[in-house]
């Protein structure tokens, strides 16, 4: 059933003039979604109120309810269309009073109701054209439900589905969506428990936020009252600055099962990273920052290591965030292993000397549809130096690079058997074709170079260094110049005979 409701709502939504791309049919989907969800949330609220024989305090006034404006029913619990309103009247209610209605709500904490509803609604904007369209709409999502486990569980699956198809849609797919089987790992690896706290700084859709949560949930027994107020209310943290990722993060974990998600939409990379105390760690954190160039010198003043590439300041952002002990998961490009400008050169070196960075796991391309750039994962704990200077010991660094058989692609997406091997052979760091460690003391100390070169890869030769095949290319020159020389003076020669 609701499988069926989310194509049918996709279809009217591309025949809109206001929604143009699978964008749009997400975020037109999830706003209405989330105002649904708040009308069975705030039903089992009065209904645990009334049990518990005390009075219930709606959030919204009467005329902004769910079954004033989008599905007032008769007598016989139909849709009364005497007073739903459609048309012009509909989308001028939602325009002009719904929505700056809704704008206005104001909370300091994330983690409540109130909250969710201000930053949602603040830059969101209806873009359904047609009030008639928008009423089918309504009528279908008045037919979804919230309140049983299983309505929760099959809608988050189509949620997924849905932002996997806006991911897959444009070129900047990672964006949006990180593939779950690479997550559902990366969380494996970390191994979170309960009473740890959570952290993204780049959460995006929280896909790695609900799958820390779905962790939690069915690695550990069951859980008491307690438990489950400490995993709903300060386990799983997040911060996102784009609107849209923001809603559809807020949407996904409440269709987890997270009531009140706590995600804050703000720039992470603004705040200055030396104002960061102990209150405001966490034992973990789990990310796939975004990539890409282009950021301010005001930015980067909040950061020892001055650079333009995002990617490099959330990954300092997050070593500074982390408790001492704290353990991360975080996707990065490859080009970080070995880059030699100034700021990757300072990046590995404060990474190496600040944490032990156990694990490297070098994804192939196709991982990330449309991302168009390879990247790697590292794992590492922090306050455990992988490099000990001056006291002769050092760690070892465990490589692992998936090879597969086959290209990854829109029809070939990465899944959890392809990521089987590398969890097994990480639990013991074993060598294997694909895997190898690297002594820390072997390491380049003027570069720091982490470059990924597979020595087991059987029929493959290891990757050479930029300093390598500049000298092969020098010695290259020098061999061509001694053949010219030897081919002219034999030209000469020949010129002179005749």
């Amino acid at each position: 059933m609701f499988e069926q409701a989310f194509k049918n709502i996709d279809n009217i939504l591309r025949t809109d003039s206001g929604s143009a791309t699978e964008l749009d049919y997400v975020e037109q989907t999830s706003w209405i979604l989330f105002l649904k969800y708040l009308d069975d949330l705030e039903e089992t609220k009065k209904q645990e109120a009334a049990l518990a024989g005390r009075p219930h305090a709606y959030i919204l006034d009467p005329q902004y309810r769910w079954g004033a404006w989008a599905a007032p029913k008769d007598a016989d619990g139909k849709l009364d269309h005497r007073k739903a309103q459609d048309g012009d009247d509909l989308k001028e209610f939602v325009d002009g009073k719904l929505f700056p209605y809704l704008k206005k709500f104001r909370a300091e904490e994330p983690n409540t109701i109130e909250y969710k509803i201000g930053e949602i609604f603040s830059e969101l904007k209806n873009k359904i054209a047609s009030g008639y369209k928008l009423r089918e709409i309504l009528n279908i999502v008045d037919g979804l439900r919230f309140q049983r486990y299983e309505e929760k569980h099959e809608l988050s699956h189509l949620y997924e589905d849905k932002i996997k198809n806006m991911g897959n849609a444009g070129r900047n797919g990672g964006e949006y969506y990180t593939p779950r089987p690479l997550i559902k790992t990366i969380v494996e690896v970390v191994a979170p428990t309960l009473g740890e706290t959570i952290y993204d700084g780049a959460c995006g859709s929280a896909g790695f936020l609900v799958e820390a949560y779905d962790y939690l949930t069915h690695n550990q027994a069951k859980l008491s009252s307690a438990q489950l107020k400490t995993l709903q209310e300060k386990t799983l943290y997040g911060k996102e600055i784009k609107s849209l990722a923001y809603i559809i993060g807020i949407m996904n974990m409440i269709l987890h099962g997270i009531e009140a998600p706590n995600i804050r939409h703000m720039d992470t990379l603004a705040q200055n990273i030396n104002d960061i105390q102990e209150k405001d760690r966490y034992h973990i954190v789990l990310a796939n920052p975004p990539f890409g160039a282009g950021i301010g010198r005001e930015i980067q003043q909040n950061f020892p290591i001055k650079t333009g590439e995002t990617a490099f300041l959330f990954l300092q952002h997050f070593i500074k965030i982390l408790k001492a002990g704290g353990r991360a998961g975080i996707v990065i490009k490859n080009t970080f292993l070995s880059n030699t400008d100034n700021a990757s050169v300072s990046l590995r070196k404060l990474l190496l000397e600040s944490c032990d960075l156990h694990t490297v796991l070098d994804l192939p391309s196709g991982t990330f549809q449309g991302a168009g750039v390879k990247t790697i994962v590292l794992f590492f704990e922090k306050g455990k130096p992988t490099l000990h200077h001056g006291s002769g010991q050092a760690k070892k660094i465990w490589y692992y690079q998936l090879n597969l058989s086959r290209n990854l692609g829109k029809t070939n997406p990465l899944s959890e058997a392809d990521l089987a091997d590398f969890v097994q052979f990480q639990k013991t760091k074993a060598d294997s074709p694909n895997s190898w460690s690297v002594d820390a003391k072997d390491i380049d100390p003027a570069t720091f170079d982490l470059s990924v070169k597979n020595p087991n890869k059987i029929g493959a030769a290891a990757l050479r260094t930029p300093k390598e095949i500049l000298e092969e290319m020098e010695a290259c020159d020098e061999q061509s110049k001694k053949t010219l020389d030897e081919v002219y003076k034999v030209l000469q020669s020949v010129v002179s005979f005749d």
